[in-house]
C-alpha cells in the first residue's frame, strides 16, 4: 500500500527523481511516515525472511517439502531483485553508483547492459525500466507466495519432531495468541524503526543528489545485500564475481534435490556445520559492509570457500561432514594463523574470537 501511494507522487526521471522523493517527504502530508514505513518495511521482510530460511535449513524442511523449497528460493530471488530496482529509484549517490556497479556485470553478455540499461550506462530508460518492474514485480511475487502456501498446505509445516502429524492442537486460540503476540511485538519494532531511527538502514551517501563525476569513497548496498556482495568484492575476476553472486542463492536449490544427490542423507544434520553457516552469515555482513581492503578480501575469500564448503557438508552425510569439517577447521585456524602472522596489526579481534570458538 505504501509504495502505491508513493508511486502515485514519483517521477521517473533523472532530473526530477530525486526531487520529487523530497517533495513527498517534505511537502505532502504524512509523506514522510508513508515513505519510511516502505524503506523500513523491506528491511524488516527480509530480517524475516532470512531468519524463516534458516530456520528452514536448521529444520530440513527441504527434505520434507521439496515444492515448497524450490517454490521459496524462487520467491527469495524474486525478492531480492525487486527490493535492487526499488533501491535504484530514489537516484541518490549510492543507488546510481550501485545500479552502475550491478548492471556492469552483465559486461560479459554482448548488448545485454544496453537492453537493460537502454543505454551504455544508467540513464532515463533505466530508471523508468527499473521503476516499471519495481511496480510489477510485487504481484508476481504474490502469485509465488500463493503457489509457495499452496505446497506448504499440500502436505503440512515442519517442525522440530519432523511432521508429526498425529500431534496437532487447534489453531485458535493457542497459535493464534502466539502468533497475535508476535505480530505486536513486531509492530511495535516496526513503529519504533520507522518513526525514531533506531538504526540507519540505508548509507547516508544516498541522501546526496546523484552527481555521475563523484564515485563514493565506498560503495555500499543495503545491509540485505551484503552477504552477496562481500562474496562479490572477493572475487578479482568481474565474470567469476558474477557467477559466485548467482550461485550463492540459486545452489540452495539443490537442497531440494537432496534424496537424489545421495542415500547416505540423514534426516538429521550436522549440528557443527548448520552453526558454522549461520556464523558466516553473520561474518560476511560485517565483510561486506567494510572498506575494499585486502585484509577484508583476504578475510572474503577464505569465507566464500567455506560457504560452498558448508553448504556440500549439509548436503551430504552426517560421517562425511564430520571427517571434513574437522580437517577444513584445521586448514581454517591455520589459515588465520597466517595472516594473524603476516598481518599482526592488522587483523581483526571479532575473526580470533570465532577461530577460538571453533
Amino acid at each position: 500500500m505504501t509504495g502505491i501511494f508513493l508511486g502515485l507522487h514519483y517521477t521517473s526521471d533523472i532530473n526530477s527523481a530525486y526531487s520529487s522523493l523530497f517533495f513527498f517527504i517534505r511537502e505532502i502530508f504524512y509523506g514522510w511516515c508513508l515513505r519510511y514505513l516502505h524503506s523500513s518495511g523491506a528491511s524488516f521482510v527480509f530480517l524475516f525472511l532470512f531468519l524463516h530460511l534458516g530456520r528452514a535449513i536448521s529444520y530440513g524442511s527441504y527434505f520434507y517439502n521439496p515444492n515448497t523449497w524450490f517454490s521459496g528460493i524462487i520467491l527469495f530471488f524474486f525478492l531480492m531483485a525487486t527490493a535492487f530496482m526499488g533501491y535504484v529509484l530514489p537516484f541518490g549517490q549510492m543507488s546510481f553508483w550501485g545500479a552502475t556497479v550491478i548492471t556492469n556485470l552483465l559486461s560479459p553478455f554482448p548488448s545485454l547492459i544496453e537492453w537493460v540499461s537502454g543505454g551504455h550506462y544508467v540513464y532515463n530508460p533505466t530508471l523508468k525500466r527499473f521503476f516499471l518492474f519495481h511496480f510489477i514485480l510485487p504481484f508476481l511475487n504474490c502469485g509465488f507466495r500463493i503457489l509457495h502456501l499452496f505446497y506448504l498446505h499440500f502436505l503440512s509445516s515442519n517442525n522440530p519432531l519432523r511432521n508429526s502429524t498425529n500431534n496437532k492442537i487447534p489453531f485458535f486460540p493457542y497459535i493464534f495468541i502466539k502468533d497475535f503476540f508476535g505480530f505486536i511485538l513486531i509492530l511495535s519494532l516496526y513503529l519504533l524503526q520507522t518513526h525514531f531511527g533506531i538504526s540507519s538502514f540505508s548509507h547516508p551517501d544516498n541522501a546526496l543528489e546523484v552527481c555521475g563525476l563523484l564515485t563514493p569513497l565506498h560503495i555500499v548496498p543495503e545491509w540485505y545485500f551484503l552477504c552477496q556482495y562481500a562474496m562479490l568484492k572477493a572475487v578479482p575476476n568481474k565474470n567469476a564475481g558474477f557467477i559466485i553472486l548467482l550461485t550463492s542463492i540459486f545452489i540452495l536449490l539443490f537442497f531440494g534435490e537432496i534424496r537424489n544427490l545421495t542415500t547416505l542423507c540423514l534426516l538429521n544434520n550436522n549440528g557443527f556445520s548448520l552453526s558454522s553457516f549461520f556464523s558466516l552469515s553473520l561474518s560476511f555482513l560485517w565483510i561486506g559492509s567494510q572498506f575494499p581492503q585486502e585484509k577484508f578480501l583476504s578475510y572474503g575469500r577464505i569465507l566464500t570457500l567455506y560457504f560452498y564448503f558448508l553448504l556440500m557438508c549439509i548436503l551430504f552425510s552426517f560421517l562425511f561432514c564430520t571427517v571434513m569439517d574437522f580437517f577444513f577447521m584445521l586448514l581454517w585456524v591455520l589459515s588465520f594463523g597466517i595472516l594473524f602472522i603476516w598481518k599482526l596489526h592488522q587483523i581483526h579481534f571479532v575473526f580470533l574470537l570465532i577461530v577460538l570458538g571453533y
